[in-house]
């Protein structure tokens, strides 16, 4: 039995003709098909398909043959795909991490500053929340990240290659929403959601903006991450302050507005490890001008004028 034999076998049995199959799959006579087709059957010592007024059917023992068949066929071209990545030289893995919700912005960004070294380089990508992004930094899972400094960790670097202003988030029918721009002290008195202990950074500032401005508001909710944010406002109605990129993500039901004056900024780092820096992580940042290029659009009021 041939790999050639299962292969003819599949064809007829998903095209349901044996002229079908020899014509429009195979490339063959319907002839030299059907001699295929009764080789493997000796082989097997069963009869696998049957002639019917609506064409090829499978019998009982075709439709056992034809899973396996398959399975083989998908070994084989497993197996070859296995010895074609050996005899290929390995590529240098570059290990890239990204703030939930920041590789939108930013992946193009990341792949476009290593765009003439990308096929000597295999880039891995994946999104998580900051403080894991540190983590993976910090035990060489991740060989840079898009992420927040996060405190408590020495043996990282950033370089920051955004500001983003804060905005806020609300229901789209919530009543400041016909505010052009929002005035920071029409948040007193309104369901707010927080940051919690993960999300340090962002909360940090928060707080800070909120005391500043003779504000002593305690969130109803804390969230980890803008999903849980978002997921909280639609359903509590409630409002929150988060960085602008969280407008690429926002359903119908939720809506956004700028803050009036100056409004609190939080910066997107690049971290990477002092003690992780490959060579890769060189040449990577030392084309990072070309990243801070890219900034995230500013926030546009859809408000009245």
């Amino acid at each position: 039995m041939e790999l050639r034999h299962l292969r003819y076998f599949i064809a007829v049995a998903e095209e349901g003709s044996l002229t079908v199959a020899a014509e429009k799959r195979l490339h063959t006579s319907q002839p030299s098909l059907s001699r295929q087709i009764r080789d493997l059957e000796y082989q097997v010592g069963v009869q696998l398909l049957m002639r019917s007024a609506r064409g090829v059917e499978l019998t009982d023992a075709g439709r056992a043959f034809l899973d396996q068949a398959r399975l083989a066929l998908a070994q084989v071209d497993a197996a070859r795909e296995a010895a074609r990545r050996a005899a290929r030289p390995a590529k240098p893995v570059f290990a890239v991490g990204f703030l939930s919700g920041q590789e939108v912005v930013w992946l193009a960004e990341a792949t476009r500053a290593l765009a003439g070294d990308l096929q000597n380089i295999e880039m891995k990508v994946s999104s998580e929340h900051s403080p894991e992004l540190a983590e993976g930094l910090s035990m060489g899972r991740l060989d840079i990240a898009f992420m927040r400094a996060e405190p408590g960790r020495p043996a990282l670097e950033y370089v920051t290659v955004a500001r983003e202003p804060f905005i806020v988030v609300m229901p789209s029918d919530h009543r400041l929403t016909a505010h052009r721009k929002v005035d920071v002290h029409e948040l007193a008195g309104e369901l707010f959601i927080g940051g919690s202990e993960v999300a340090g950074p962002m909360r940090s500032v928060i707080e800070r903006y909120l005391t500043e401005n003779g504000l002593d508001i305690e969130p109803a909710h804390r969230v980890h991450n803008l999903t849980m944010a978002l997921s909280l406002i639609t359903s509590t109605r409630g409002v929150a302050l988060l960085p602008s990129y969280a407008e690429n993500f926002l359903p119908g039901s939720v809506t956004s507005r700028p803050l009036k004056g100056e409004a609190p900024t939080i910066d997107l780092v690049v971290g990477y490890s002092k003690t992780h820096r490959s060579p890769i992580v060189e040449l990577f940042l030392s084309r990072i001008d070309l990243i801070r290029k890219c900034q995230p659009r500013d926030t546009q009021s859809t408000g009245p004028k």
